[in-house]
């Protein structure tokens, strides 16, 4: 009968070989053996690789280590007795930096077994122990059970990175406009958040500019939503291509594109958007009595802004600007100005219908 984990049986002669599985797995398990005496550890070492393993060997703590450091060994073995320094350490050690890194199955070897020893191996971490002299069945028999820990924890190892991955999968499509794939007010929230922290304390300087499809409505009303839709992720694009690759973009609602610029000063916001605004006017698409356009109002971050909302609220005042100025055009505002209340605002672009 095979002696089961952590039982100081040892084999005196194997059993039949009618009810044993194939010594040989279908791929090697990679086995470090730490063994403070030569002939032993060559001896070990040799029949883990007639059972079809491939092994590495060390003589001492600081050599296994080492070799388990520069590639993670699937099975130690080790010796509670490595030159002065027991086993019981080395697997206390390996255990300690296991940690999102593949499992390492450990097996002591000693010379005596008692129920302490076991306890002192078991809280350190083994999973195993065998006897010196090592029974070449006993032997098989660990490897065997050993290969079926490893690929259980292999599995599930595998099964953590796919949910991880599709933990990341949707954290990202939370923070992705489903029509237009650019960001959205989501991660727009979070990136101005970061954003106003590093200009706070670094003192880096930010203009941000607000991009608005001229008459849409009536571009709705006239074509059909699909339509609008298909307008919408084509002005995206065109507004994306007009962009550095550092700047960021996002669909801030409705018709309404929001841009972040790092390190542009206001003029130097206005001439890059004024190049979104004719990639789009560029685009050509019919619309009633012309073309289709964009207004863009853009602000740059100032020291009097007590809270980023002050701030996107100059940029929003400045596209209203825009479009009382007669649209398809970019307008900026560098300083806080008395704002105009937000609702009049707003009623006032209802009724001018965009």
């Amino acid at each position: 009968m095979a002696s089961s984990p952590l039982t100081p049986t040892v084999l005196a002669a194997p059993p039949p070989a009618s009810g044993l599985p194939e010594a040989a797995p279908v791929e090697p398990l990679r086995v470090l053996v730490a063994q403070a005496d030569d002939d032993a550890r060559q001896d070990l070492a040799r029949e883990i690789r007639r059972l079809g393993h491939r092994t590495r060997t060390a003589r001492n703590q600081s050599e296994a280590e080492s070799m388990h450091g520069a590639d993670r060994a699937d099975v130690v073995f080790a010796d509670w007795d490595l030159g002065g320094i027991d086993g019981i350490e080395l697997c206390r050690r390996i255990r300690a930096t296991g940690d999102e890194k593949p499992y390492t199955h450990f097996i002591g070897l000693t010379h005596r077994l008692d129920h302490e020893a076991i306890l002192r191996a078991t809280t350190a971490g083994a999973d195993d122990v065998l006897l010196l002299p090592v029974d070449p069945e006993a032997l098989r028999l660990r490897l065997i059970s050993a290969r079926r820990i490893i690929d259980q924890y292999r599995k599930l190892a595998e099964r953590n990175n796919v949910l991880r991955r599709q933990s990341e999968a949707s954290f990202q499509a939370a923070r992705i406009d489903p029509l237009t794939q650019v960001a959205n007010r989501l991660r727009l929230s979070e990136d101005l958040g970061a954003l106003w922290a590093r200009a706070r304390r670094y003192g880096h300087h930010y203009s941000a500019a607000l991009c608005d499809i001229d008459w849409f409505k009536t571009y709705n009303d006239h074509y059909g939503h699909l339509e609008g839709d298909r307008v919408l992720v084509r002005v995206a694009e065109a507004i994306r291509r007009g962009l550095r690759l550092g700047d960021g973009l996002y669909r801030y609602g409705g018709e309404e594109f929001l841009v972040l610029l790092p390190e542009q000063s206001l003029d130097e916001a206005c001439v890059a958007m004024d190049r979104v605004r004719r990639n789009v006017e560029r685009l050509a698409i019919p619309t009633v009595g012309g073309v289709l356009t964009i207004s863009i109002g853009v602000s740059e971050l100032s020291i009097r802004d007590d809270k980023v909302d002050d701030w996107v609220r100059r940029v929003d005042t400045a596209l209203y600007l825009a479009k009382e100025k007669g649209r398809n055009r970019v307008e900026g505002e560098a300083e806080p100005r008395e704002p105009e209340p937000r609702a009049s605002m707003a009623s006032t672009r209802a009724a001018s219908d965009r």
